[in-house]
């Protein structure tokens, strides 16, 4: 039977259809919104994995090009592996989920979520999303409420739900948030530095407008939903967990107290197998048991070591930031450098500097082919952890955090007119215990300033965390990489003095109130600026000039309808000038010229060539010129490049000539007057008038 429910959401008819496609999955959801449909279908194992002690969840999003009336680029013009997009926004539905699982669900559980059709409104992200949550929600696969989606912008001071791309654009915030229908799971969104107190604002005005999608997949589920399965409850011997919570707590809560990282593991990993060998006594079962008791103990002791002490494994208060230090042109060839260190983190980030022809090229069934011209790409080597691992291309956590750093960044950028370079900024971690990706944020600010990027203020990024049980909790600044593990809350937080200008945010329980969001917000501007402090210690301002190894891009204005003569027939003029300066030139079509060379005299050289081409020719200038072809009624010289001009046979010379070759050859340079150019741009050229008259015998 089918089933359907629609509701108004954003200006717009949100429908969820279930029963009629992809009957065989658990759960199978056609969600339209506007023109643009997506299909989202769960299905999970009936037998449980294992040997596991983690959620074995797996979320796909794939574009199909045929929902835009499109066909793939590229050689097999078929949808491969995912792109960068499809991988963020695999991402973006799989982060509010994840904790709606129940513990001990070891069930192998995929969902896949295709968009196959799009009206380019810029919502494909969000429908997938409450698609994958009503797919769950009536299948029988166990969760913890739906969760509901919705993105906010702000134009001219007004909030808007699920605004348009055109609105978008002049949005000063950009907010996907995903919520239960009593708190906030999950956030992602970059902002024109806008204050905590509007970001709040903006917060609780994204969560109310939520509650009409939650209220949508409910209705749905209470006529096509399928009873849960049962989540299986692990037996424990209760005699014997005491016995090794009374003997092991003490050694783990020592050992928690442990300054550095991996003094810290290494000890931890002695406690584990002493216990592990202990436990043989109590049978073959009681290794797992003892193992899951171990881990429960360390988190246990840590939530409560923060609760009632205010004490963290490194011996900081909740509110203290760990030692920073930052060093700049770290990299003597690149175009600019920072190695930045907080604590255990570090980030080493070069900043290269290139022409609009190198910017990346990008193919989506929403925006369409388009240039990126600002990159960041952030690498987590193994050894950042102390582990050894196969080295493969980026992962989704590589891609997800150097988009984050990357949207913190951009908002500072200069505008392309203004300096019209492609950036490209890589962080590699060298090191790792919390907050690599906000470390990349300050980093990467310091590597644009050294490297003379004009950027309009310099942004600081701070991860928070937070311990809560029952009605207490407390908001932690700059987070380890075990209070990450252990903690309730990953909340990361960049932006510079004046404002936010990114935020993350992920919950690990049922979700954060208004009033834990505010309390984390402000500690973290407080980190935040106390970082800044630090970052503009070692480097106050941009440098005042380029890297001597960077390209300098001269930018010259045409008028459009010369831009055919720079270009030449088939591009014969352009490539000439590059082949003889070896500079790079970027045209467009509006008459924008960007002449790019790190050599300034090869640069100088190009610019005169291409004046020499678009400078209008009028009657009277001299040139010295080269004949390119000969006729019976005179010779054609190309006084510029691109521009030839004909010298009648009557003005080759001051005696009467009777065959052109006799005066003049193909490839001989000569001095021509212009005498005419007439409406249709022909123009007529004297050598007589150029050359002095013969004296009389």
């Amino acid at each position: 039977m089918i089933h359907r429910v629609e509701a108004e959401v954003g200006g717009r008819k949100l429908t969820l259809e279930t029963g009629r496609v992809a009957r065989q999955a658990d759960g199978a959801i056609w969600a339209r919104y506007g023109d643009t449909v997506v299909l989202a279908t769960v299905v999970a194992a009936k037998e449980a994995k294992t040997g596991i002690d983690f959620l074995p969840l797996t979320v796909d999003y794939q574009e199909k090009f045929y929902a835009a009336g499109k066909i793939p680029g590229g050689f097999f013009k078929r949808e491969g592996r995912l792109s960068e997009r499809e991988t963020l926004i695999s991402r973006l539905i799989d982060r509010p989920l994840r904790p709606l699982f129940p513990e001990g669900w070891f069930y192998e559980t995929q969902v896949l979520v295709s968009v196959v059709s799009s009206d380019q409104g810029g919502a494909v992200d969000i429908l997938g999303m409450v698609a994958a949550s009503a797919a769950v929600l009536i299948s029988d696969v166990p969760m913890v409420g739906p969760i509901g989606a919705v993105r906010v912008g702000r134009v001219g001071g007004q909030t808007v739900i699920n605004p348009m791309p055109e609105v978008r654009e002049k949005s000063d915030l950009n907010i996907v948030i995903a919520g239960t229908d009593a708190a906030v799971m999950m956030v992602e969104s970059d902002a024109k530095e806008v204050s905590e107190e509007e970001m709040q604002a903006a917060l609780a005005f994204g969560h109310d407008a939520l509650q009409a999608v939650i209220a949508l997949q409910n209705k749905l589920q209470a006529v096509a939903g399928r009873p849960k399965r049962g989540v299986p409850q692990p037996t424990r011997n209760e005699a014997a967990a005491r016995r090794f919570r009374e003997e092991w707590a003490g050694p783990v809560g020592e050992a928690l107290l442990i300054g550095g990282k991996a003094a810290r593991q290494a000890q931890m990993d002695r406690l584990l197998a002493q216990a592990l060998e202990g436990a043989q006594a109590e049978g073959p079962e009681w290794g797992k048991e003892a193992t899951a008791l171990f881990h429960d103990l360390e988190y246990r002791q840590v939530r409560q070591m923060i609760l009632q002490k205010g004490l963290r494994a490194d011996g900081r208060g909740p509110a203290d930031i760990r030692p920073i230090t930052c060093d700049v042109g770290v990299l003597p060839r690149a175009h600019g450098s920072a190695l930045f260190t907080r604590g255990e983190t570090q980030s080493l980030t070069a900043v290269t500097l290139g022409t609009a022809d190198e910017a990346q090229r990008l193919d989506s069934i929403e925006a369409g082919e388009m240039k990126k011209t600002f990159m960041l790409h952030y690498n987590f080597p193994p050894f950042s952890v102390g582990e050894t691992k196969p080295m493969r291309g980026p992962g989704r956590r590589e891609v997800g955090h150097g988009a984050l750093a990357e949207r913190a960044l951009q908002q500072v950028a200069p505008d392309k007119e203004a300096f019209p370079y492609t950036l490209r900024i890589v962080s590699e971690i060298l090191e790792s215990n919390g907050s690599s990706s906000m470390a990349t944020v300050c980093a990467g600010t310091l590597a644009l300033m050294d490297a003379g990027v004009p950027i309009t203020r310099p942004v600081a990024g701070i991860a928070m965390g937070l311990v809560r049980e029952g009605d207490q909790f407390a908001v932690l600044s700059d987070i380890l990489g075990m209070e990450d593990h252990l903690g309730d809350m990953d909340f990361k937080v960049a932006g510079t003095a004046q404002g936010i200008t990114a935020l993350q945010m992920d919950i690990k329980i049922g979700g954060l109130s208004f009033e834990i969001i505010q309390a984390a917000l402000a500690a973290a501007k407080k980190g935040r600026l106390h970082i800044l402090a630090r970052m503009l210690e070692a480097l106050p301002v941009s440098r005042g000039s380029l890297s001597v190894y960077a390209p300098r891009i001269t930018t010259m204005k045409v008028k459009k309808e010369k831009v055919r003569e720079v270009i030449g027939q088939g591009g014969k003029v352009i490539r000439g000038i590059i082949e003889a300066t070896g500079v790079k030139i970027d045209i467009q079509d509006d008459g924008t010229i960007h002449i790019a060379s790190s050599d300034e005299m090869a640069s100088k050289k190009a610019v005169d060539m291409v004046k020499s081409i678009v400078e209008e020719v009028t009657v009277g200038q001299i040139y010295t010129g080269k004949v390119t072809r000969i006729t019976n009624f005179g010779a054609f010289v190309e006084i510029k490049r691109g521009v030839e001009g004909l010298v009648h046979v009557s003005q080759l010379a001051h005696h009467r000539v009777q065959t052109v070759s006799d005066e003049v050859s193909e490839g001989d340079e000569v001095t021509v007057k212009v005498v005419e150019v007439d409406r249709q741009g022909k123009i007529r050229l004297s050598r007589k008038e150029a050359l002095p008259a013969r004296p009389e015998p």
